[in-house]
């Protein structure tokens, strides 16, 4: 018997997801199970059409949006009845206010006791700094990564919001509220996710920390290994002003390097010898900036030195070997990252617009049973939109 064919709805299809509305890594994280085929139900505030939605129109992708007054009794128990028939939902509140609402994991157990709760904080739900306002470059601070960040002698360099925001952030509760509903499979039974910007930020560095425990990562910052310290592993100015990213940490790449550049090993300080770097790494500047960025690409094509253009966020879309893989692809007239990772079986589907706030409140309502009078009358009350 033959295995079956690609299916196009994505290996989460069949799961449903309530989504409160939030910034940042919360509607990643949703982004990231709309993607993989969840049903993904956002649920709006009232009179807030926009100002909890990140304006690009990209992390709502995939999305159903009701609207709803959360303030009000009714409007709490259209969320309550959707978390009946939820398998996950994710917050992104401080600790105490869901529960203040009436929304919080208790509340939403007594109605559906397998419900996963995915909580979305930047300082997690207890400890001294719960309740503390910040930001991912305040997370990834405290978390240690920062303080990795940048040139030798230079102040840390924020890396936008990725690390704490996406990567210790959305990307850990979607590892998390999976996990949990993989539990739910021997349990029968839902749990509440706990997911901090601060912790996943710290556990992204759990390399580094055994680095420095090997005895392989003892300088300040940008004085290592990978951060810079080494001129084999840095960003070059080319002659149109563009950057190639040179990554040969390997000997055998590292030779590569040098021969595609014309440069005899002999005659330049020890690859690993980071107190004579920065001699290394001005021969590599003044021959990187004899060429354009484009020109050194394709020198660079078919070799193993790990020599690569740095590319803009709005120029990837255009290398070749993106558009082969098909890394971005076109939603709502906006160019955006696919869907990631790839599944042989069940792919991703192609996403499509998140709905504008509140846009399918009627119809999800009436899929949770309330009849036209009720969401009629709901409507004039303003507990949804």
């Amino acid at each position: 018997m033959s295995a079956p064919g690609p299916r196009a709805d994505g290996p989460l299809a069949g799961l449903r997801v309530v989504e409160i509305a939030s910034l940042a890594p919360g509607p990643f994280a949703c982004m990231v199970l709309a993607d993989l085929g969840a049903e993904v139900i956002r649920v709006d505030r009232v009179g807030d059409s926009a100002g909890l939605l990140a304006p690009s129109g990209v992390l709502d992708r995939g999305r159903q949006s009701i609207a709803v007054d959360l303030k009000a009794p009714e409007g709490r128990e259209v969320v309550l009845r959707l978390a009946e028939t939820a398998d996950i939902l994710v917050e992104g509140f401080r600790p105490g206010v869901a529960e203040r609402m009436g929304i919080g994991p208790d509340d939403c157990a007594q109605r559906n006791p397998g419900l996963v709760y995915g909580r979305m904080t930047g300082w997690g739900q207890d400890g001294p700094l719960a309740n503390a306002a910040g930001h991912d470059i305040n997370y990834i601070g405290v978390a240690g990564a920062l303080d990795l960040l940048g040139r030798a002698g230079q102040n840390p360099t924020p890396p936008v919001n990725l690390l704490g925001d996406f990567g210790g952030g959305g990307m850990l509760l979607v590892v998390g509220v999976l996990a949990a509903l993989q539990e739910r499979t021997r349990s029968g039974l839902g749990q509440v996710v706990d997911a901090a910007m601060v912790d996943g930020a710290a556990l992204l560095t759990a390399f580094l920390h055994g680095m420095h425990a090997a005895g392989l990562w003892e300088g300040g910052r940008g004085e290592n290994l990978l951060d810079g310290g080494g001129a084999y592993y840095d960003t070059y100015r080319c002659a149109d002003g563009g950057y190639v990213a040179v990554g040969a940490v390997e000997p055998h790449f590292y030779a590569e390097l040098l021969d595609r550049l014309g440069l005899a090993e002999a005659d330049l300080p020890a690859q690993y010898d980071l107190d004579e770097a920065e001699k290394l790494r001005a021969v590599l500047a003044e021959t990187f900036a004899t060429r354009p960025r484009d020109e050194w690409a394709a020198i660079f094509a078919d070799s193993d030195a790990c020599v690569s253009p740095v590319l803009s966020a709005w120029q990837a879309h255009e290398h070749p070997h993106n558009r082969v893989r098909e890394t971005f692809v076109e939603v709502g007239g906006i160019t955006q990252p696919a869907p990631a990772p790839r599944f042989g079986r069940t792919p991703a589907p192609v996403p499509r617009p998140g709905s504008a706030s509140g846009a399918d409140t009627g119809a999800v309502l009436r899929g949770l049973g309330y009849s036209e009078e009720e969401v009629g009358r709901l409507r004039r009350a303003g507990s949804i939109a």
